[in-house]
């Protein structure tokens, strides 16, 4: 017996449908040919918006319309969870001035989008024994930041590796 791959399943209409109109009444509960007929009536279509709960529910209206609707809305969640991830930004234990301000500059872009920054530093070879100049210069990063920001995670110095993570302080002004 073969697999057919052009198989798709027939659709059957359901008895009776739960409607909402146009502007967002509600119709009721009418018989799935009754729906039909109102929706070319009305010159719209005929939009499942759930199968999960008997009767159906449809709506009338146009269906590029609810489908742009449904898609818009799914983006603006996808841009809240982006918005979410933390930022990473990392200062090396020899970085000039000019490079210490230019990496603050982009972490006050990510502050004021909303975002977690999270600043590294990785200590190397004899940079381990210099943790009070490393800590210096972490504290040097953190001033060089423009947007008043809160500690989520502490300056925390452990061998060989210094971080922090911060968020933007709304309640400053």
């Amino acid at each position: 017996m073969g697999y057919n791959q052009n198989w798709k399943p027939k659709f059957v209409a359901p008895q009776e449908v739960h409607l909402i109109g146009l502007d967002g009444t509600n119709l009721g509960i009418v018989s799935y040919e009754e729906a039909k007929r109102i929706a070319q009536e009305q010159n719209c279509d005929l939009v499942k918006i759930s199968d999960k709960v008997l009767p159906h529910i449809y709506k009338l209206g146009d269906y590029g319309k609810i489908k742009y609707l449904e898609e818009k809305k799914r983006r603006k969640e996808q841009l809240k969870h982006k918005q979410d991830i933390e930022k990473i930004i990392r200062i090396n234990f020899n970085e000039s001035l000019h490079d210490l301000e230019t990496k603050a500059k982009k972490a006050t872009e990510f502050l004021e989008e909303g975002r977690r920054v999270r600043i590294e530093m990785r200590l190397t070879g004899r940079e381990k024994m210099h943790t009070d100049i490393s800590r210096n210069k972490f504290i040097t990063f953190l001033g060089l930041i423009k947007v008043p920001f809160k500690y989520l995670k502490n300056i925390s110095i452990m061998s060989g590796f210094c971080d922090a993570t911060i968020i933007k302080d709304n309640l400053v002004k």
